[in-house]
């Protein structure tokens, strides 16, 4: 058991709702980059089959886990053709923009049912409190999760969503320029999970940024449940 706790980043007795917070959260982000990209006109994941909630068509073991080892990791990214879209730029902005937003979302919406089962004693008046105790403990994933997929996903490094929109925003001289350099983002992912020092001035520092987001959710979504009363 110590030797498996040593491999994974996250607590062995909360890695099973992890998981299952990965499987939602990865397949959220890339479905709703599946699903505008068909909307504005390009039907390349459609014609994959991509415009689905199922986990099955989204979901990267390795990916997957890495996340779990490392902190990081990636689903099946969606092949979007910009091409396909009348206003490619905007469009594109919009497209990447989804996968981060729909997480950022997830994670709002997780918050606001979380304070509601607090407020209205359904979590503390459980007979059985470790349904209770597994409830939190999914919640808790999920939102942390999601809250750190928005946050890491907009950073601006090739293949993230945030690099995709600062290439559509770019001058097309800048751009190229940017195109360039994509090859050396693996280098940099492999210097982030190898290097402890590396990553602790770049991914621990999100982690603290998605608490600080979390714990505004929390007393925003306390607020509008206190609104209906005891």
């Amino acid at each position: 058991m110590d030797f498996l706790q040593s491999i994974f980043r996250v607590n062995l007795n909360v890695l099973p709702f992890y998981l299952l917070a990965v499987i939602i959260s990865f397949t959220v982000h890339e479905f709703a980059h599946a699903y505008y990209a068909n909307k504005f006109g390009d039907p390349t994941a459609k014609l994959l089959g991509r415009v689905t909630l199922n986990p099955a068509v989204h979901i990267d073991l390795l990916g997957t886990l890495l996340l779990l080892i490392g902190g990081f990791g990636w689903a099946k990214p969606v092949p979007v053709n910009r091409d396909n879209f009348n206003r490619p730029r905007l469009m594109g902005i919009i497209v990447s923009a989804a996968g981060p937003l729909s997480n950022l979302l997830l994670a709002f919406v997780t918050t606001l049912i979380y304070a509601m089962l607090l407020h209205f004693q359904v979590l503390p008046g459980m007979e059985n409190q470790r349904v209770a105790q597994a409830i939190y403990l999914f919640i808790n994933a999920l939102i942390n999760l999601n809250l750190f997929l928005f946050i890491f996903n907009l950073i601006p490094l090739p293949p993230l969503d945030g690099y995709r929109i600062v290439e559509d925003v770019a001058p097309t001289p800048v751009r190229r320029k940017l195109q360039q350099f994509e090859q050396w983002s693996i280098f940099i992912f492999l210097l982030i999970l190898v290097i402890p020092q590396v990553r602790a001035v770049t991914i621990e520092p999100l982690y603290t940024l998605a608490q600080v987001i979390y714990i505004q959710f929390l007393q925003f979504s306390f607020y509008i449940t206190g609104l209906f009363g005891a």
